[in-house]
C-alpha cells in the first residue's frame, strides 16, 4: 500500500473499500473472472491480510501498554507466510 493508514478510522476505511472492490469486481464477473480479473482479487485479497495484520499489530500495541501507531503494515511475503 502506497498510503499506510494512520489511525483504526482509516485502517477500518481501507478495509471496506478493498472487500468492496473485491465484490464490485466479482459481481460484474457473470460468467467468471477473467484472468485479470482473478489476479486483481488474489492482489486485493492479499492487500485486505496485510490491513488485518496492521490491525491486530496496532490492538497488540494497545493491549501492551504501547503505542499503536508504533505498528507498521508488513510486507505480503511475511504476511502470507503465517500459519493459520
Amino acid at each position: 500500500m502506497a498510503d499506510e493508514p494512520r489511525t483504526d478510522a482509516e485502517l477500518a476505511r481501507a478495509i471496506d473499500e478493498n472487500a468492496e472492490a473485491e465484490h464490485a469486481i466479482r459481481n460484474a464477473a457473470h460468467g467468471g473472472l477473467s484472468d485479470a480479473d482473478a489476479d486483481r482479487v488474489h492482489e486485493l485479497q492479499v492487500e485486505r491480510d496485510r490491513l488485518f495484520d496492521l490491525k491486530r499489530q496496532r490492538q497488540a500495541q494497545r493491549d501492551a501498554g504501547s503505542d499503536p501507531g508504533d505498528a507498521h503494515e508488513r510486507d505480503a511475503g511475511t504476511v502470507e507466510g503465517y500459519r493459520q
